[in-house]
């Protein structure tokens, strides 16, 4: 088994990144804070904050499983690079100017380890908030504990859904 070392080129000059959309569930206390901050980070590579499963999500990006975008955050590079769960956290600190050093630790197996635990506190986190209930959003989406993020489109009574 080969390992590549952190520094390795990745092919970065084959397919940069000039920018990133973070996709955030804009019902979460702690992805708005988070939103917010990013937003007053010195960045290195130009973010778009963009609320997960929106309209302007589902046009942006009309192949993304946007119930998925929900449920773990997800960033999108401006060449259809898509990163989710801590991957998608360490390309947002590697996007800030602060932060990029950081970002370069948590890539290494070791980094990614700490990486890792500090998505799942956020996302042990996000549950607590909802009191492992379901939790309803106006505009259709439901958590529920058991079964994740399930689209109900508002207006739908039985099989019959209004047309936009």
């Amino acid at each position: 088994m080969s390992t590549v070392p952190a520094t390795e080129d990745r092919g970065a000059t084959r397919v940069p990144v000039h920018g990133l959309t973070v996709l955030y569930d804009a019902e979460c206390t702690l992805c708005t804070h988070l939103r917010d901050w990013l937003g007053r980070q010195p960045q290195l590579v130009p973010l778009t904050l963009v609320p997960a499963a929106s309209d302007e999500a589902r046009a942006r990006f009309p192949g993304l499983d946007h119930s998925a975008t929900l449920d773990e955050v997800t960033v999108v590079g401006d060449s259809g690079q898509v990163y989710r769960s801590t991957a998608a956290w360490i390309v947002v600190l590697w996007a800030l100017r602060e932060y990029r050093p950081l970002a370069h630790k948590l890539s290494t197996p070791a980094g990614a380890r700490l990486a890792r635990g500090a998505v799942l506190a956020a996302a042990r986190w996000r549950g607590a908030q909802w009191g492992g209930k379901v939790y309803r959003r106006e505009d259709g989406w439901t958590y529920d504990p058991g079964l994740g993020w399930i689209y109900d489109p508002p207006g739908c009574a039985g099989d019959v859904c209004a047309t936009r």
